[in-house]
C-alpha cells in the first residue's frame, strides 16, 4: 500500500507542475495586461507602463520563457508574484482561500454523503414509488446547471423573506457585514449564509452520485459473494453493508475524487452569485481583468486541490480492496 500511494504522489506532483505551466503559458499568450494601464485616460507614458509590467512580471515586450523562469523561481520559494493592480497574490489569495474552502468541503461532504445513502435506498428499493420519484429528481437536477439552481434558491430566498416580513435567510456574502456578538451569534449568521450555496452545490452532487452509487450497488445485490455471505447466517441488512456496500463504493472513490473539479466550477458561479469573496469569484474577476499570476495562483490552487481529493480516493481505495494494498 505504502508503494501504491508512493508513486501516486509522485504522479500528482508532475501533474499539478504541469497544469500549473500550461496556464501560466496559455495566460501570458493570450491575456493583455498592457492595455490595462495603457486604456487609462489620460494613457500613462509607455516607459511608465513597461516599468510597471516589468516590476509585476507580464512585461509582453520580454520572452514568454524568460517571465515564467522568472515565476517559476519565485514560486518555488513561496512568492506567487503581483497582481495587475500591483498588490501581492499571496496576500489577495489566502484571505480567501478559507472562504472557498469552507464551501467546497461543506457542500462536497454532505453530497457525497447523502447521495450514497440515496443511491443505495434506491438499489434495495429497485422500481419502487421512491425510485422511480428519486430518478425524476436527480435527472431534473443533473440538467440544471449550478448557477441556475443558485439563482432559483436565491428567487426563493427572497420570495420567503417578502411574505414572512423578516430577514429569515440571509444569502449576500459569507457574514452579516459588522454583526458584533458572542462567538455563537457570529457562528449562526456564518451558517445562515453558507445555507443556500451549499445547498447549491449539493443538490447536484446528491443527484449525480445517487444514480451512480444505485448503479455499481445494483450489481453488487446480484453478486454470488453476496448470496454465500447470507448462507452463512448474516441478515440482509449486514450482508448488504457489510459487504456490499464495502464493494459498492469502490468504483465510487475515483468519481469522488474527480468530480472535485466539477465542484470548483460550480463553486466559482454560485461564490459569484451569492456575492462570497472567495477564490472562485476572484478568478473571474482576474480573467476579466488580464491578471497572468492572479489566474496562475487560482490554478496552482485548483489542481492541488484536485489531486488531494484524487490521493484520499487512492487511499480510499486501498482500505476498501485488499487487491490494492498488495500492489
Amino acid at each position: 500500500m505504502i508503494r501504491f500511494l508512493a508513486r501516486r504522489i509522485v504522479y500528482y506532483v508532475v501533474l499539478v507542475f504541469l497544469a500549473t505551466s500550461l496556464t501560466y503559458f496559455l495566460a501570458s499568450a493570450t491575456f493583455s495586461p498592457r492595455s490595462v494601464y495603457a486604456e487609462r485616460n489620460p494613457a500613462p507614458p509607455t516607459a511608465v507602463v513597461d516599468a510597471k509590467l516589468d516590476h509585476i512580471g507580464v512585461n509582453d515586450k520580454t520572452p514568454i520563457i524568460v517571465r515564467y523562469g522568472h515565476w517559476l523561481n519565485d514560486a518555488v520559494h513561496g512568492d506567487l508574484g503581483q497582481t495587475i493592480q500591483d498588490r501581492s497574490v499571496d496576500d489577495a489569495f489566502w484571505p480567501r482561500l478559507g472562504v472557498s474552502l469552507r464551501l467546497l468541503l461543506v457542500g462536497s461532504v454532505i453530497g457525497i454523503v447523502i447521495g450514497v445513502l440515496v443511491g443505495v435506498w434506491n438499489a434495495i428499493r429497485q422500481y419502487r414509488l421512491s425510485d422511480r420519484v428519486s430518478a425524476i429528481i436527480s435527472i431534473f437536477l443533473i440538467s440544471t446547471p449550478v448557477f441556475l439552481t443558485a439563482v432559483f434558491l436565491k428567487i426563493g430566498a427572497t420570495k420567503l423573506n417578502q411574505d414572512t416580513g423578516q430577514q429569515l435567510i440571509n444569502f449576500t456574502g459569507e457574514a452579516t457585514p459588522g454583526l458584533t456578538g458572542s462567538w455563537w451569534d457570529l457562528f449562526v449568521d456564518r451558517g445562515v449564509h453558507l445555507l443556500l450555496p451549499t445547498i447549491s452545490i449539493a443538490l447536484g452532487l446528491i443527484a449525480i452520485y445517487s444514480r451512480y452509487q444505485r448503479a455499481t450497488m445494483l450489481d453488487v445485490l446480484g453478486s454470488d459473494f453476496l448470496r454465500t455471505a447470507r448462507a452463512k447466517g448474516l441478515t440482509r441488512r449486514q450482508a448488504t453493508f457489510k459487504h456490499g456496500l464495502r464493494t459498492a463504493l469502490i468504483p465510487m472513490t475515483t468519481l469522488f475524487a474527480y468530480g472535485f473539479l466539477g465542484i470548483l466550477t460550480g463553486a466559482t458561479f454560485t461564490e459569484k452569485i451569492f456575492g462570497w469573496n472567495g477564490l472562485g469569484a476572484w478568478f473571474i474577476d482576474s480573467v476579466q481583468g488580464n491578471d497572468v499570476n492572479a489566474v496562475t495562483a487560482y490554478t496552482l490552487f485548483a489542481s492541488v486541490v484536485v489531486l488531494i481529493a484524487g490521493f484520499l480516493a487512492d487511499v480510499m481505495t486501498a482500505a476498501l480492496d485488499p487487491r490494492v494494498r498488495r500492489s
